[in-house]
């Protein structure tokens, strides 16, 4: 599984950026790559919220 997702991830940034059409492209790149990242963080935080929230009620 973790092979998979490596194949999927495998993206070269610098290669994307020399292809640009202009600078703009970059904040887009950049903002694509970290936007995951920053979701993934924010559902387990939720979740961990979540979840402390109900072990401290009972």
């Amino acid at each position: 599984m973790n092979f998979l997702i490596a194949i999927l991830q495998d993206v070269d940034i610098n290669e994307k950026l020399k292809e640009a059409p202009d600078s703009s492209y970059g904040i887009g790149i950049f903002i694509g790559t970290l936007l995951p990242f920053v979701v993934l963080v924010i559902i387990a935080f939720v979740i961990y919220r979540y979840n402390k929230n109900r072990y401290k009620d009972s």
